[in-house]
């Protein structure tokens, strides 16, 4: 009998053990979240370049206690137990510190899922601002296919704003599902191949109820963004994202994005980058759009994304009101609506880029928590920003 290997020892399975039937399940993901380029084709977003600064320890602040569950904990602990890969923490644009756990290392990519959506909006914001997209257009503008779609009478802005009235459940575990129908036609489930992420999306049909009256988180719809600003720009998104976001922001690191069959850009979920590069979109954010001196989106755009824009009542109607009771949603980023007037980007699994304007803190968060989907956690997680960014 041969002894474990050195990847077996790490991760707890043999390679050989993770499956594209079984890549986002746990222990599986602790390993496949940071190498999603060996199970489902990727683009590069290629960097500029440049040497990252060292990893930096969090040192004292871990053994520090929070409150967000019935007992108190320190920080490493709370880290451990919300399956956390790795946590950046900046504060005033200065790198706090860095954490990881054993099974990943510093500098290593990790897919963000829906914070692809919150990136991909900024894409959007650009283009707007150059006159190439039009939020207020139909989606038909730039997708006259879509006619017969769930998007025929719809808006770009409808898209942006999660309040496209879609006929479409985001049932992550159920294999019968059109939403199984989905993750095939992304390629990120076996069975895929026969139908395009476009070919699914354009045949998605609507609800009764008018476009615009309420949130309704359907991932589809990101993934149409991406096409839309396609179409608009006449560019790929990876070379869009490269181009307009990657190389301006100062990403040190190569990202990457999934692709279906026809090379098209999974925007709803399919981003992975480094946790450092992560905390620096944050950062953009929290500047009102400049990086490195320079502005890359408009101030008034990210005014509107992260504190004016939005719907109350279109959130007040949606189905994430528990996590956010005085929340907005625009331009795929979260309002808190709470007092500090943070905003955050939120993927499946444990994703998270949260930002408070009032302490000047950025917190990337990546995990591999073992469901989607964890509405109990996430309200722990949201009170442990809020903690977190008082204590540094």
């Amino acid at each position: 009998m041969t002894g474990m290997t050195a990847f077996e020892t790490r991760y707890g399975f043999r390679r050989n053990e993770v499956l594209l039937a079984n890549w986002r399940e746990s222990p599986f993901n602790r390993w496949s979240f940071q190498n999603l380029g060996e199970l489902v084709p990727t683009a590069r977003v290629t960097a500029a370049g440049g040497i990252e600064a060292p990893m930096q320890d969090l040192g004292g602040l871990l053994g520090e206690k929070v409150s967000v569950a019935s007992t108190p904990e320190t920080v490493a602990e709370f880290l451990v137990r919300s399956s956390t890969d790795a946590l950046t923490v900046m504060k005033g644009g200065r790198t706090i510190g860095d954490w990881f756990a054993p099974h990943m290392d510093f500098g290593a990519r990790h897919i963000i899922f829906s914070i692809s959506k919150s990136v991909t909006a900024i894409v959007a914001g650009i283009l707007e601002a150059e006159g190439v997209f039009d939020p207020d257009a139909p989606v038909t503008h730039y997708i006259p296919e879509a006619a017969g779609s769930a998007y025929g009478d719809a808006s770009a802005r409808h898209v942006l704003d999660m309040s496209v009235s879609l006929d479409f459940e985001e049932a992550y575990l159920d294999p019968e599902s059109a939403f199984a129908r989905y993750r095939r036609a992304t390629l990120w489930n076996p069975g895929g191949g026969t139908e395009s992420l476009r070919e699914f999306i354009l045949t998605l049909q609507r609800l009764a109820e008018p476009h615009g009256q309420t949130f309704r988180y359907r991932s589809p719809n990101s993934d149409l963004l991406g096409l839309l600003l396609e179409r608009a720009s006449g560019q790929r998104f990876n070379e869009l994202m490269r181009e307009k976001l990657w190389l301006p922001l100062g990403a040190v690191s190569e990202a990457s994005i999934g692709v279906d069959m026809e090379g098209t850009a999974r925007t709803a979920g399919g981003i992975s980058v480094t946790p450092r590069d992560l905390a620096r979109i944050g950062e953009l954010m929290r500047q009102g759009g400049v990086a490195n001196g320079r502005r890359i989106v408009p101030e008034a755009w990210v005014r509107d994304t992260t504190s004016t824009g939005g719907s109350a009542e279109a959130w007040q109607r949606g189905a994430m009101l528990p996590l956010f009771p005085k929340g907005r949603y625009r331009n795929k980023w979260y309002q808190t609506g709470h007092e500090n007037g943070a905003y955050c980007g939120i993927g499946i699994h444990g994703q998270w880029l949260y930002i408070d304007p009032r302490t000047e803190v950025v917190i990337a968060k990546m995990s591999s928590q073992p469901e989607p989907v964890d509405d109990a956690l996430d309200i722990e997680l949201v009170a442990f920003f809020e903690a977190l960014s008082r204590m540094v």
